[in-house]
């Protein structure tokens, strides 16, 4: 409860708009509490407070910067409990994972309070003896950042974590469906010390977000757009950012392959399987889609991977401690994973567990194996984003990877493989800006996370994250 709060945060202060919206538990349906229906007047005031806030933010010394963010970092691991339970209300997920994401959340403040101190420039040598050529790195500015409900906490502070870092000030947007995680971020930024303007929350309704996005989007005073979430509202973003032709970074959505070749340890690829499709019950963006078995080992690979979906994976509230497998966030997804397995059937495949919603409630689908799969059908097409995992048999490398690369979009993309030729091959042509070679669960602080294709622009997290919010400067000085 004490960091449960209703309010936008502007300028350091909570502020409340004219209206509320109700924030809702997937699991229940029950009305969790109303937060505040933010509008353009809210959106424009936040981004007048970021860019006031930013005059003296990116000047400070990167050291002082530093402080603050690991004290935020410190004070996130501190109430990582309340900040868990948060998430599992609002967004159903175990809290098992949830407890997970929060201390995943909090390393992104740990790793940018570092790196803050690491942004280097450069001095080139010039073909003038009078003159000195010097690169210095300088923060963008105002940076909106638009959020995802799957991830209500690590996706902020993956992004307003390098943001801060690197001086510059943020307005977020989180999802109308997880607002509390944001505010609650906000709640702990105050008691951080990061002072008022630097972190900014501006919540709104599902009706409120186009107008709010498109201030956030057009706004002279925003320098610079992050967003996660859909492909299509990602170009309908972009869109409006080339307006004012602000930097974009996108990580879109994704309809990850997952490759078992019949050189794999069948066991670890099941289990990688596991991990990899039914996390968060398959709301990720890179939870894996499509599942592509060669035939020498499928009918072993598909009988091992239907066992342990049947033994391992147990639905029920996020808050019941056997529970592996919470509810979708809302009807509309579940009724999206339906569609996708009666278009499957419909044209021959066969379901090997699961298929149907739970009795739990209208929100909860069982975790659902499909064999005899092939790529006309919808399921192969689009992304699920539900724990629906179909499988296709193939013949060849060359045509697991022609299926592999066939998507528009390429975000993450797994395969198991133990011959060190093969590995190289695939990891090498797969159409994707994250690869996992026998692991299902490729996600770190360390690493560059982002896509090809229509799956964004840009990388977050890693020693490269930071510059998606650093201009470079080049000084040429003469005279000499």
């Amino acid at each position: 409860a004490a960091l449960l709060r209703r309010g936008g945060l502007v300028g350091g202060r909570w502020v409340e708009a004219a209206a509320f919206f109700p924030v809702q538990d997937p699991a229940s349906g029950e009305e969790l509490g109303r937060v505040t229906d933010c509008g353009v007047a809210e959106a424009q005031a936040a981004v007048r407070a970021a860019h006031e806030a930013g005059a003296t933010w990116g000047r400070l010394p990167p050291k002082e910067r530093s402080v603050l963010l690991r004290r935020w970092f410190e004070l996130m691991v501190e109430n990582k409990e309340e900040l868990a339970r948060i998430i599992t209300a609002e967004s159903g997920k175990p809290l098992k994972e949830a407890q997970g994401e929060i201390l995943y959340s909090a390393s992104f403040l740990e790793w940018f309070a570092e790196e803050a101190r690491r942004v280097y420039g450069d001095v080139i040598p010039a073909s003038a003896k009078d003159r000195r050529i010097l690169v210095l790195k300088q923060p963008v500015g105002v940076a909106a950042i638009i959020t995802p409900w799957n991830f209500p906490s690590a996706m902020i502070t993956r992004k307003v974590g390098a943001a801060l870092a690197a001086g510059c000030t943020v307005v977020v947007k989180p999802a109308e469906d997880t607002p509390l995680s944001a505010l609650a971020l906000g709640e702990l930024a105050n008691q951080a010390g990061i002072p008022a303007g630097v972190y900014n929350v501006v919540p709104c309704s599902r009706q409120q977000t186009p107008a709010v996005g498109e201030v956030l989007c057009t706004d002279p005073l925003v320098a610079k757009i992050s967003f996660t979430g859909s492909t299509a509202t990602g170009k309908v973003l972009l869109k409006h950012a080339a307006g004012t032709v602000k930097r974009v970074s996108l990580e879109l959505g994704g309809h990850a392959p997952f490759i078992v070749f019949d050189s794999a340890d069948v066991d670890r690829a099941v289990a990688g399987a596991l991990a990899s499709k039914y996390r968060n019950s398959g709301q990720t963006c890179v939870c894996t889609n499509r599942f592509l078995v060669q035939r020498g080992i499928h009918d072993r690979f598909v009988e091992k991977f239907a066992k342990a979906i049947e033994r391992e994976l147990h639905i029920g509230s996020g808050f019941d401690a056997k529970t592996t497998q919470g509810p979708l966030i809302n009807e509309k997804a579940v009724e999206k994973v339906e569609r996708h397995i009666n278009d499957a059937v419909s044209q021959g495949a066969s379901i090997v567990t699961g298929g149907k919603r739970h009795s739990l409630g209208k929100n909860f689908f069982e975790p659902t194996l499909l064999s005899n799969v092939t790529t006309k059908m919808l399921c192969t097409q689009e992304e699920t984003f539900g724990p629906l995992a179909p499988v296709i048999k193939f013949e060849t490398e060359a045509e697991a990877i022609a299926i592999a690369n066939a998507a528009n979009v390429g975000l993450a993309g797994y395969f198991y493989s133990k011959d060190p030729a093969q590995i190289w091959r695939v990891a090498e042509q797969l159409e994707v800006g994250m690869v996992g070679v026998n692991e299902g669960i490729i996600s770190s602080v360390e690493s560059p996370f982002g896509g090809v294709k229509q799956s964004g622009l840009g990388r977050e997290g890693s020693k490269y994250g930071i510059d998606e919010y650093l201009e470079i400067k080049y000084v040429c000085f003469g005279g000499l």
